[in-house]
């Protein structure tokens, strides 16, 4: 329990790092609105939708199409999708098949996909 609490908080933080890094934004709670691009807000909107419904792994699936083009705009949308992931209970992800260890895992694969491994390493190489 105290291994996945401290894991959300290292996650937490380093997607606030990242959004203030390169998207000049400071915040406690990243959500849909810090997205100024309505096409991105439903974009974004959609994948909430599926992991709200159980779908994360549908969502995660869609995630990783949509980054697939490297635009800096599909990695704030990662971004807040990992975070709002990761504000789930542990008792949710494991009712729809996924784990917090997979939320750190798809964080390392974008941020690694956009050339931020480094980023990355610097807040979870306790966990690698």
């Amino acid at each position: 329990m105290f291994e996945q609490d401290y894991v959300m908080r290292l996650i937490k933080e380093m997607v606030r790092a990242i959004l203030k890094l390169l998207f000049h934004v400071d915040t406690e709670s990243p959500t849909v609105e810090l997205l100024e691009n309505k096409e991105e807000k439903e974009t974004l909107e959609n994948l909430l939708g599926l992991i709200d419904d159980g779908k994360i792994n549908e969502a995660e699936n869609r995630l990783y199409d949509l980054i697939s083009d490297i635009d800096v705009d599909n990695l704030e949308i990662a971004l807040l999708f990992y975070s709002y992931l990761n504000d789930k209970t542990d008792d949710f992800l494991e009712a729809n098949g996924f784990s917090r260890e997979e939320i750190k895992l798809g964080l390392e694969n974008t941020a690694d996909h956009f050339g931020l491994s480094s980023i990355v390493k610097m807040f979870l190489t306790d966990f690698s």
